[in-house]
């Protein structure tokens, strides 16, 4: 997940596009294939031989128009280019015009982003429902269509929006890193956000190489945690057939601070053990296991009320 390119001033969210090319390059050398979006149904739903990489860019900004589109034009590399309706065509952001003359190429899609791009987990859910109706009802004036893919602003959301997502879209992204199996929630799909920080070559080529750590279901499966359910009673239950399960190691950012987390392991139940409550706005949990086939991983994303 990328969102602003050669922006020295957001390095939160930016990446520079000498770094960037570098990532492609890093993808082509390990022999990945680019997913287009317009496959991504048929690959999602069979087991995968051969891994395959999914580029998204979020918010639409001008800097992707002006420096990574024309690369990724020339180079025809498949992604999907998050809009938020609201701000269109406001300085720093893309237009109509440049939205379309994007998605006509036949290798990158458009998603929705919501209308405003607040923070959609502190409104009501009648709110919540008008903000996306109103991005829906734009989308289908001004492309002529809603996207099927949706991802969801800051990765934050309730299990009642979430639910409401899911009978307007087919897919739907978050901000939790993983990789993605046939396995997962189709209404809470990962992604590794990419940024100055957390983009240096050698950790990129690392999550290139991830595996995906499958499992059954995840306890809870409302990730918006209250005064009354954080910390959350937490397990993942995995499958039957999974081996090395032993092997797991988890960290979260409970309290405030990255530590390891405290976990137990019944047959093929992870019970997670939060010693204090997630005091940032977003919690988050990132579980690992490293085998004969590469490491596998896995990450989960709380919002904090």
């Amino acid at each position: 997940m990328y969102h602003r390119f050669d922006e020295n001033k957001y390095p939160s969210t930016n990446i520079q596009m000498d770094v960037f090319k570098e990532h492609i390059k890093i993808i082509k050398n390990n022999n990945f294939e680019f997913l287009n979006p317009k496959n991504f149904n048929i690959e999602f739903n069979k087991v995968k031989s051969q891994k395959k990489i999914l580029l998204t860019i979020d918010d639409a900004f001008s800097s992707f128009y002006k420096n990574a589109w024309p690369y990724l034009k020339e180079n025809k590399i498949p992604f999907i280019l998050f809009v938020s309706t609201e701000p269109v065509g406001k300085n720093g952001y893309m237009n109509w015009k440049e939205i379309m003359d994007v998605a006509k190429e036949d290798f990158a899609f458009i998603g929705n982003h919501s209308h405003s791009h607040e923070y959609l987990i502190n409104y009501d859910f009648k709110k919540f429902t008008d903000d996306i109706n109103k991005s829906i009802k734009i989308f289908e004036k001004k492309i002529g269509y809603n996207p099927k893919f949706f991802s969801y602003p800051f990765g934050e959301y309730s299990l009642e929006q979430k639910k409401y997502i899911s009978e307007k879209f087919d897919y739907a992204f978050g901000q939790n890193s993983g990789v993605i199996d046939l396995n997962k929630d189709r209404y809470e799909l990962p992604r590794f956000p990419i940024n100055e920080k957390y983009g240096d070559l050698k950790r990129f080529n690392f999550l290139v190489k991830l595996l995906p750590l499958q499992y059954r279901s995840i306890n809870p499966e409302d990730k918006f945690l209250t005064k009354s359910n954080n910390p959350p009673n937490m397990y993942i239950d995995f499958f039957k057939e999974q081996k090395n399960l032993n092997l797991i190691n988890c960290f979260s950012n409970e309290g405030g601070t990255w530590k390891d987390t405290e976990i137990f392991l019944n047959n093929n139940k992870l019970i997670i053990n939060f010693s204090e409550k997630f005091n940032f706005r977003r919690g988050r949990i990132n579980c690992s296991l490293n085998d004969k086939n590469g490491w596998r991983w896995l990450g989960i994303q709380f919002s904090v009320d």
